[in-house]
């Protein structure tokens, strides 16, 4: 029988909302970058405080011009990210622990198991040897994982 711990919902919502400030941020600072000259705006006294006699902008216009070409690629790039881990998940299936499709752990592999700080800071570390024969640590956190209590509770069943 397979466990599941889907990524965190709250780590997605922190794309989520990441994403919405961006975009937000973007759409406010290019409203008072180009459309505060116009009349209708409701903001044309944000572009004559801050466009000089002759239509030149000072600095603060300037960086309302640019900052939404610097916060649209950012939110891009957010969403990337988003749509990359929100199917992660880890496994822990019958024979072996399961990250993702290239990191795969065998329980055979698996040397010690520390659930020290589980229950205070909501990480174990899983420590295995690779094929190589290297000893490495793996830090599994809650704040990256759901459900991760019956994963440790299977792996550590596993590994009795």
């Amino acid at each position: 029988m397979a466990i599941e711990a889907p990524y965190s919902k709250h780590n997605k919502n922190n794309w989520k909302l990441a994403i919405g400030f961006l975009v937000g941020f973007a759409i406010a600072f290019a409203y008072d970058g180009y459309l505060s000259q116009y009349e209708w705006s409701g903001r044309r006294s944000f572009y004559e405080e801050h466009t000089e006699k002759d239509g030149k902008p000072d600095t603060d216009m300037i960086l309302n011009q640019k900052l939404p070409f610097l916060f649209m690629p950012l939110a891009a790039i957010c969403l990337v990210c988003l749509l990359v881990v929100r199917n992660n998940k880890l496994i822990a299936d019958d024979h072996e622990l399961i990250i993702s499709d290239q990191k795969r752990i065998p329980y055979d592999s698996i040397e010690r198991i520390d659930k020290t700080y589980f229950e205070k800071k909501g990480f174990f570390i899983v420590t295995y040897k690779d094929p190589n024969g290297r000893e490495i640590e793996l830090k599994l956190s809650d704040r990256k994982y759901d459900n991760l209590r019956p994963v440790l509770d299977h792996l550590v069943a596993q590994m009795s």
